[in-house]
């Protein structure tokens, strides 16, 4: 593996199509304002460097990343590229991964608009996100203990786990199908609706008008915090742990809390069960 180190790069493709680099110490910045520095690149290795030019990473075989730093003005900075290992890196320009694929982020801090588009077979540990839209249309998606605030946010994802992790995002969820949400907090308006196949467990829900027009949703022992109108036309079966303010119109399953403020039908259809422990009936009321 050929080194190259304490350079300073502007030209557009500088280092393009090469195959088997080490670049230490490197700065991708200057007045030639080129892009594109590595596209078309296998077997690179990218430690302690510095990059503040758009399209740095584009269709790429095989690169780590480590310690280094993505500015603002890094836009688009990894796409159409596999085999990804990015750790202890600043990626700090508007949508840095799409349409990636076998990508591994191991503390990490993400300030990124639309970031993780269209990404198969992501695992993120320990890393900090900021974003709207964050992971759209992704899939096989592994999260441990990442903490993310936005909107928007896992939106049609598909056949993802979630663990210890903590996410303030208004609209998350929503469209998502076949996911696990494990051990975590999950702040915001309107979660998840639309789902399909979703699981939360041992997690605390905080935010209006969670989880409406579900299908196969499942809560495992669940705290609601600040939940009103709750699993609207949903099918779910839930055990919670805390009080719900209200429940509205579930349409099939069983839902089972320890008191709710109120419980709402005004759909012939919704016949899904609600079960007030301690009570053998429950008390509904009809809106008017």
């Amino acid at each position: 593996m050929r080194t190259i180190q304490n350079q300073t790069f502007d030209a557009e493709r500088a280092l393009y199509g090469s195959n088997g680099i080490l670049v230490k110490d490197c700065s991708f910045d200057g007045p030639a304002d080129g892009e594109s520095a590595f596209k078309e690149c296998r077997n690179v290795q990218v430690e302690r460097s510095f990059f503040n030019l758009r399209y740095p990473f584009w269709h790429k075989h095989g690169l780590v990343i480590r310690d280094s730093e993505m500015t603002q003005l890094c836009r688009a900075a990894l796409w159409y590229s596999d085999h990804i290992t990015i750790e202890r890196t600043r990626l700090h320009g508007i949508k840095a991964l799409r349409e990636c694929s076998d990508v591994k982020m191991t503390g990490c801090d993400v300030i990124s608009p639309e970031f993780g588009w269209s990404v198969h077979n992501l695992e993120m540990t320990d890393c900090d996100a900021e974003s709207e839209y964050f992971m759209m249309r992704s899939a096989n998606l592994r999260f441990y203990n990442v903490r993310m605030k936005g909107k928007y946010s896992f939106q049609y994802i598909e056949d993802s786990v979630f663990e210890n992790c903590t996410f303030d995002t208004k609209d998350a969820f929503w469209h998502a199908k076949n996911v696990v949400v494990r051990d975590s907090v999950v702040k915001g308006e309107y979660l998840a609706w639309y789902c399909e196949n979703v699981t939360f467990e041992n997690c605390k829900i905080i935010g209006t008008q969670p989880l409406c027009y579900c299908r196969g949703l499942k809560l495992i022992d669940c705290e609601m915090i600040d939940c009103d109108l709750a699993f609207e036309r949903s099918e779910v079966e839930a055990v919670i742990t805390t009080p719900v303010l209200s429940i509205k119109n579930p349409l099939a399953g069983h839902i089972s809390v320890p008191a709710a403020g109120e419980i709402i039908r005004d759909l012939k259809e919704a016949k899904g069960i609600v079960q007030v422990r301690g009570q053998e009936t429950q008390s509904d009321r009809t809106c008017a």
